[in-house]
């Protein structure tokens, strides 16, 4: 008699890297990541963090702004020079200066403290989804907007080329490294070159916000995708929103 087949492999656990200097704070959001089932590691400032993530390899991290040492600004653009690793920062200034600099810094998304578990597993699930994001799986559309483009497919708009299957940028033939959300965001205008995409549109099919969210997010990610692609690329029509030019 034959053996029976091995039980499949229970999928590896999403680690997660959080840094964040109150006490109180990190136990309580570690606790309660764990309870979602992620693997969290925890360092309680900037500088262990940069150490652990170095040593170690993670999924996510979610670094709050204020830390001694090296904070999690400097913290978010060391982490950029190395990887495109989702970053999720966490600001008590909502409205303050911390959120423009760290979204210009490289990270994806933020939350403002105090911030209910259930947003911040939201906003982790998001970020995540955007850093397996695959065109022909993307959330659904409503039935008049255009599809967005099939896996395996090259789209090419002028000196951009765009392969959908390897998910690969190349600019003038040369690659180019985008964020998770940098790339969803630049598929996100390509399914609709020379339209015009307003600002919530983009917050509702990128960040998948179900509310009207930051637009300063969508801003400052478009800053960064001219920064990498070329500034006449991505057109801003005022009043309204941005259009990919053909």
């Amino acid at each position: 008699m034959s053996s029976p087949a091995p039980a499949p492999a229970s999928p590896r656990p999403v680690r997660v890297l959080l840094v964040e200097d109150d006490d109180l704070m990190r136990r309580s959001f570690a606790v309660a990541l764990e309870r979602y089932g992620y693997q969290v590691e925890a360092a309680a400032d900037g500088l262990s963090g940069l150490e652990v993530f170095r040593e170690q390899s993670f999924d996510l991290l979610i670094l709050d702004v204020m830390l001694p040492g090296l904070d999690g600004i400097g913290l978010c653009r060391r982490v950029r020079e190395t990887s495109l690793v989702p970053v999720l920062m966490m600001s008590a200034r909502g409205d303050g200066l911390d959120v423009v600099a760290g979204l210009e810094a490289g990270a994806d998304d933020y939350v403002v403290k105090p911030v209910d578990t259930y947003v911040l597993v939201a906003r982790i699930r998001s970020l995540l989804r955007r850093a397996t994001y695959a065109p022909a799986a993307g959330p659904e559309r409503a039935t008049d907007e255009e599809p967005p483009p099939s896996v395996g497919e090259r789209l090419v708009f002028g000196d951009l080329s765009i392969d959908t299957g390897g998910m690969e940028v190349f600019v003038s033939g040369s690659p180019v490294a985008l964020t998770p959300t940098e790339l969803k965001l630049l598929l996100e205008f390509a399914a609709h070159p020379g339209i015009v995409l307003e600002r919530h549109t983009l917050l509702r099919n990128v960040w998948e916000y179900g509310w009207d969210g930051d637009s300063r997010v969508v801003d400052l990610c478009v800053q960064r995708l001219r920064r990498k692609l070329g500034r006449e690329r991505i057109e801003t029509v005022r009043g309204f929103g941005y259009k990919l030019r053909r």
